[in-house]
C-alpha cells in the first residue's frame, strides 16, 4: 500500500491480486464461489471493481488463493480497508444516469482511473485524443457517426460532454499529472470540422502544451520504421511508478475495452516507449504546429491574395 492512495486504486490492487491468484492456481471464478460459499455474481463484482471485499471475505479468499506471506495480507487488508472508504472524488460525473446510458462500462471505469492517473499516454494515428479535444472538433469528429445512423444525437451531445469533463479535470490537476501524446503526422493535415475547427483544436493543442500539462510528439511520415499494426491506444499509470503494472484502453469503432493485464499493457508500453524516441521532439512538433496553423490560415476564406 502507498501512502496517500485512493479509494479507487486500493480497490484495484485488492481486485488485481484475487484474480492473479487465481488464475496462477488455476481456480475459475465458478470454482471460487463453490468453494467460498458464494454466488459467482459477487466474485465477478469483487474482480472487475463493482463492488469492495470485506475484510473477512478477504482473508478467506486469500487464504484459499495460497497468499498466506504475512507482509502481503497485511497490506493487502490495509488496502481493504482504504477501498470501503469513500472516495476522494466528489463529483463522480460518469456515474449520473445520462452518462451511465451512454458511456460503455469500461469507458467510465477507464475515466474513473483517469482522474487519479500520474501519467497518461495516448497514441493516436487518426485524429486528436478525445480529452484534448475542443467541443467544435469532438463535434465534427463524433458527428460523422451519426450520418450512417450508427450514433444517435443525444449519444453524440454526451460524449462530446464528456470529453469537456475529462479534459477540465486534468486542468485542474496541472503539476499531478503529466499527459504524453504522440500523434502520427495525419492527425495535423486531417481538417475534421473544416480549416478554422483544426486551427482551433492545433491551438489547444498548444496551450495546454505551453500550460505544462501535455507533452505532444509528432510522428512524421518519413519515420523509417512501422508505427503500428493494432491502432491507437491509451495507457494510465497510477501512483509513481509501474509496480501495480499500467492500464490500457483502446476502442476501434465497434467496441471499446480496458485491458489489465500485465503483459499485454507491458507490450503496449514498450512499443509506446520506442516510437516516443522515434518521433520528432516537444520543440520540433510545437514549431511543427504553429507552421501548420499559419498556412491553415492563409487558406481561409477572405486571406487569399
Amino acid at each position: 500500500m502507498a501512502e496517500g492512495d485512493s479509494p479507487t486504486i486500493a480497490r484495484r490492487r485488492v481486485r488485481i491480486a484475487i484474480r492473479e491468484a487465481r488464475e496462477a492456481i488455476p481456480l475459475t471464478q465458478a470454482q471460487v464461489a463453490e468453494e467460498m460459499e458464494w454466488s459467482l455474481s459477487k466474485v465477478i463484482r469483487i474482480e472487475s471493481g463493482d463492488v469492495s471485499i470485506s475484510i473477512a471475505d478477504l482473508r478467506g479468499v486469500l487464504g484459499l488463493l495460497g497468499i498466506r506471506d504475512k507482509d502481503r495480507v497485511n497490506a493487502l487488508l490495509a488496502d481493504a480497508r482504504i477501498a470501503r472508504t469513500r472516495s476522494r472524488v466528489k463529483a463522480a460525473w460518469w456515474r449520473e444516469p445520462n452518462f451511465r446510458e451512454h458511456l460503455t462500462e469500461d469507458l467510465r471505469r477507464y475515466i474513473e482511473y483517469e482522474v487519479e492517473a500520474s501519467e497518461i499516454r495516448y497514441f493516436s494515428i487518426f485524429y486528436v485524443p478525445g480529452p484534448l479535444q475542443t467541443r467544435e472538433y469532438s463535434n465534427a469528429l463524433t458527428g460523422m457517426f451519426s450520418e450512417d445512423g450508427e450514433m444517435s444525437d443525444s449519444k453524440i451531445d454526451v460524449l462530446v460532454e464528456a470529453r469537456q469533463h475529462r479534459l477540465d479535470a486534468m486542468l485542474q490537476r496541472v503539476g499531478s499529472v503529466k499527459v504524453f501524446c504522440l500523434l502520427d503526422e495525419s492527425v495535423f493535415w486531417r481538417e475534421i470540422g473544416g480549416r478554422a475547427v483544426l486551427i482551433a483544436q492545433l491551438r489547444q493543442l498548444l496551450d495546454l502544451s505551453a500550460r505544462g500539462l501535455t507533452f505532444v510528439r509528432m510522428l512524421p511520415y518519413n519515420l523509417s520504421m512501422p508505427i503500428a499494426n493494432n491502432g491507437s491506444f491509451d495507457l494510465i499509470m497510477l501512483g509513481s511508478d509501474r509496480s501495480d503494472s499500467e492500464l490500457l484502453y483502446r476502442e476501434n469503432g465497434m467496441k471499446d475495452e480496458m485491458v489489465e493485464v500485465r503483459v499485454e499493457t507491458a507490450r503496449h508500453r514498450k512499443r509506446f516507449d520506442q516510437l516516443w524516441q522515434r518521433a520528432d521532439d516537444e520543440n520540433d512538433t510545437i514549431e511543427f504546429i504553429k507552421a501548420r496553423i499559419t498556412a491553415l490560415e492563409a487558406e481561409l476564406p477572405g486571406r487569399q491574395g
